[in-house]
């Protein structure tokens, strides 16, 4: 079959299915477009004008939020600028999950179920609505634009695994309604089979530890490297620095970054010119303490105001322009998880340290690794480490580990690891104990 006819099927039947399914789409992804040159001023502009009406919206028809404004003293018409947004007590997973029903709106129209993930706590699942579904849809459509990429082009998706045979009947279905292909096991011989497929994929997407294992094995093994490939997604996994030299090298680029959440829907994208640009027509992001907190503009039926997401952030300093002329903010890095502790003999430290040494290393030192650090006993850690490591780098990891723990920590360092599970999404840091301050 001709290769361009066939992508006219899949673009009709991507229409006819979104039509269906996300009626409101099309007009999303108009706005978004009309957007994209904004100035700061517009955009938030914009923002202040979809903040006030969520807030309005919430406390007239969620009990929950009509509570909580009136508790703590909030009336939404008292909003003046964005910034007042502040004096709103900020929200965690604990009280969605604990409020649930009553945060729900009485929103009649369309709605889908969604569910969290659950990797950083209990799975939390809530009622979306169609527009806001759409929104959030469009916004991948539109960004995945910039690449010169359109969802119906074939496309192959590191996601999900330990299907039963029935899912992954249904499952099959729903990939070939989107011209789309996934890979159910990470034995060699179906990761062969699977990039052969590659060779008439427009775009790859999924889990960024997959890719890079993918593009490891097209290197090493001598396979045929696939031509057709113009954009690489990684999602829901930190992508280490040295990712890119190996899948620029199997696929010809490196991986962009999406960074979201179900509840708060796209937060950031990654351009081409390689600024996570902030998706501010659907998401206010403030950085507290370091923190992401985070308002969901476009959600009705279960507003999410004011919620802490889980990670540390950066945002970069609102003078800093991106060379693709967009004048979205900017996330400048995603740091790492909070709420996972350290503990040593006698101290407890964030997580985050782990981050800070292994970008002082890297920065410092040349030394770029991948890793993932656990900890099942009080004042000892395994730090597992996918390359091969010479003395002097290992001499320079333990420079770095004193700097922040000092002697209030042992380690044992295991070299030439797979870090990548087939069970769940890769994680830096894994913790086994469950003490308390």
């Amino acid at each position: 079959m001709d290769e361009n006819f066939t992508i006219m099927i899949h673009k009709l039947l991507y229409t006819l299915g979104s039509s269906i399914r996300n009626p409101s789409l099309r007009k999303h992804l108009a706005f978004l477009e009309k957007t994209h040159y904004w100035s700061k001023k517009e955009l938030e502009d914009y923002q202040f004008f979809k903040l006030k009406e969520l807030l309005n919206y919430s406390y007239d028809n969620s009990i929950f939020y009509r509570k909580h404004f009136t508790s703590n003293n909030f009336n939404p018409n008292d909003l003046k600028k964005i910034s007042d947004i502040k004096k709103i007590p900020m929200l965690q997973k604990s009280d969605l999950l604990k409020n649930n029903s009553t945060i729900h709106t009485n929103w009649l129209g369309k709605k889908f179920k969604a569910i969290t993930s659950g990797s950083s706590g209990n799975s939390l699942s809530f009622q979306r609505d169609e527009s806001a579904d759409s929104f959030n849809r469009a916004v991948t459509q539109y960004c995945y634009s910039w690449y010169n990429v359109h969802p119906w082009h074939r496309n192959g998706y590191f996601w999900g695994f330990n299907y039963t045979f029935e899912k992954k009947i249904r499952t099959n279905f729903l990939d070939f309604l989107q011209n789309r292909f996934r890979v159910f096991s990470y034995q060699k011989s179906e990761l062969k089979f699977f990039i052969k497929k590659l060779s008439k994929a427009v775009y790859i997407h999924g889990y960024s530890s997959m890719i890079y294992q993918v593009a490891r094995l097209i290197n090493q093994g001598g396979l045929t490297k696939p031509k057709g490939i113009i954009f690489i997604k990684g999602t829901s996994e930190k992508i280490y620095k040295n990712y890119h030299k190996e899948v620029i090298k199997a696929f010809g680029s490196k991986i962009r970054s999406e960074y979201g959440a179900t509840e708060s829907g796209i937060i950031a994208f990654e351009c081409p010119a390689g600024s996570m640009h902030i998706n501010m027509e659907g998401v206010i992001v403030e950085e507290v303490n370091n923190e992401i907190v985070v308002t969901n503009l476009q959600m009705r039926s279960f507003p999410i105001i004011r919620y802490r997401l889980g990670d540390y952030i950066k945002l970069a300093s609102n003078s800093i322009k991106c060379n693709c002329g967009r004048n979205h903010s900017i996330l400048e890095e995603v740091t790492g998880r909070i709420g996972q502790l350290v503990y040593g003999k006698n101290e407890i430290y964030p997580s985050l340290i782990f981050y800070y040494i292994f970008k002082n290393l890297d920065l410092h030192h040349s030394i770029s690794l991948n890793y993932q650090i656990i900890q099942k006993e009080k004042g000892k850690l395994f730090i597992r480490i996918e390359q091969h490591l010479k003395q002097i780098e290992i001499k320079k990891i333990d420079s770095e580990f004193v700097k922040y723990f000092g002697q209030d920590i042992q380690y044992d360092i295991q070299e030439k690891c797979i870090l990548h599970s087939e069970k769940e999404k890769l994680k830096s840091f894994i913790s086994h104990l469950h003490y308390e301050f």
